[in-house]
């Protein structure tokens, strides 16, 4: 586990542009039973999360169309929360940072750490806006 003043500023990363962040099964299970879109990106300390995976994230969010609720777990911090979520994220792989799009409770878009490290902020936003042009 991760100290919680090592954490603050990467967790306020996204909480600042205005994601929720859970902390309990029971958090993901009720954010992932809403109507309509969700996001949920599986936060870390790690530096592909810092240089690629939040800003992408962020700037994902300047499209017209967009998630309807826009939430995050903590790797290494929120266990219970990120093994629920990565539960409802199968058959991928635990990754982190990553990133899923759920539509009506249904995994419709993901996005694996393989598919973030070593990608400009740009492309993993732009790879997100086209999935809430689809889906949202």
């Amino acid at each position: 586990m991760y100290p919680a003043e090592l954490v603050k500023p990467m967790r306020e990363d996204l909480t600042n542009v205005g994601f929720e962040e859970l902390h309990t099964s029971q958090a993901v299970d009720a954010a992932l039973a809403k109507a309509g879109t969700t996001l949920v990106v599986v936060n870390s300390v790690c530096g592909c999360a810092a240089a690629n995976a939040r800003p992408g994230a962020r700037m994902s969010l300047q499209n017209e169309k967009r998630p309807t609720n826009i939430v995050t777990v903590f790797a290494g911090v929120d266990k219970e929360a990120v093994d629920t979520a990565r539960g409802h994220m199968v058959p991928f792989p635990p990754s982190s940072p990553s990133m899923a799009l759920f539509k009506d409770g249904e995994l419709v878009h993901m996005l694996e750490r393989h598919h973030i490290e070593g990608r400009p902020a740009e492309l993993i936003a732009e790879n997100l806006i086209d999935a809430y042009n689809e889906h949202c």
